[in-house]
C-alpha cells in the first residue's frame, strides 16, 4: 500500500508514519507535503497513492483548497482538530476521519474500513469528500428580517441571545431585552446558525455563548442555566447533550 501524508507538523507526521507501519509493515511511505501547493504540483505530476492522510489545516491554507485545485482520485483519512460540527459533516458522509492526535485504535479502525472499500476511488467517494467541504465551507446567517408593526428591519445576529420554540412559534431574544417572532423551527435555525456561536441544549432553547450567566449541575446528570433576558429559571440542558454542550464550550 502506497500512501502519501499531507501534514504540516513533522511530528504528527512521523507519528501516523510510525503507527501506520506498526498496524500495516508494508505500508510505503511516498512522502510528507506541508502546504496546499506542494500537495497541488505534487498530486499533478505523480501517479496517484493508494491512500491520502490529509490534514484540514496545512501552513498554506485549508487542505479543502486542493480538491478545487486538482483532481483528487485516491480515497483520504482526514486528520483533524476541528469541531463537532466538522466531525458530524464527515461521518454524514461516510468519510473517514481521525481526531488529533492520532490514536492508534482509531487509526486502526479507519484502515480497516479503507481495506473494506478494497482502496476504491469510486466516484461515490468524491462526491462525498465534496458534500463535506460544502458543508464545512458554508455561509451562516448574518442577519434576519423581522417585523415590526407594520415595517421590516434586518436584525444582526450578532444581537441575538438565545431562540426559544414555544406554543409552535420560534422568537428570538436580543442583547436589549427585545423579543421577535421568527419564521423558522428550531431545526431550521440549526443548519443556519453558526455552531462555533450557538448551541441547541434542549428542543426548546438554541443558546448564544454570550447569552450564559451561569451554569449549575443539576438532577440526572443535567445541567441549569442562567439566561441573560429571560425570566425562565428552568433552563435546562438536556442529558443526552450535556457532554457535546461542555465540550462546545471548552474550546
Amino acid at each position: 500500500m502506497k500512501i502519501l501524508v499531507i501534514e504540516d507538523e513533522p511530528q504528527a507526521a512521523q507519528r501516523l508514519e510510525t503507527l501506520v507501519k506498526s498496524l500495516d509493515p508494508n505500508a510505503t511511505f511516498l512522502g510528507n507535503i506541508d502546504s496546499v501547493k506542494k500537495a497541488v504540483e505534487w498530486i499533478a505530476d505523480n501517479p496517484p497513492p493508494d491512500l491520502i492522510f490529509m490534514d484540514i489545516q496545512l501552513a498554506d491554507g485549508i487542505s479543502f483548497q486542493i480538491f478545487e485545485l486538482c483532481e483528487v482520485t485516491s480515497p483520504v483519512i482526514f486528520t483533524t482538530a476541528y469541531d463537532e460540527y466538522a466531525l458530524r459533516a464527515f461521518k454524514v458522509n461516510s468519510i473517514d476521519y481521525i481526531l488529533k492526535p492520532v490514536d492508534r485504535e482509531e487509526l486502526e479502525v479507519a484502515l480497516t474500513k479503507f481495506h473494506a472499500l478494497g482502496g476504491t476511488r469510486s466516484r461515490v467517494v468524491l462526491d462525498n469528500i465534496e458534500q463535506a467541504i460544502q458543508m464545512l465551507t458554508k455561509k451562516y446567517k448574518t442577519r434576519f428580517i423581522i417585523k415590526v408593526g407594520e415595517h421590516l428591519r434586518s436584525l444582526e445576529v450578532t444581537d441575538i441571545l438565545f431562540f426559544l420554540s414555544l406554543e409552535k412559534a420560534t422568537f428570538c431574544y436580543t442583547a436589549d431585552g427585545r423579543k421577535n417572532i421568527l419564521d423558522f423551527t428550531l431545526d431550521q435555525l440549526e443548519g443556519l446558525l453558526d455552531p462555533s456561536v450557538f448551541f441547541r441544549i434542549n428542543r426548546k432553547y438554541i443558546v448564544s455563548v454570550a447569552s450564559i450567566q451561569d451554569m449549575v449541575s443539576y438532577a440526572n446528570s443535567r445541567l441549569k442555566l442562567v439566561i441573560r433576558n429571560t425570566s425562565d429559571n428552568d433552563i435546562i440542558v438536556a442529558r443526552e447533550r450535556v457532554q457535546a454542550f461542555k465540550a462546545w464550550l471548552d474550546r
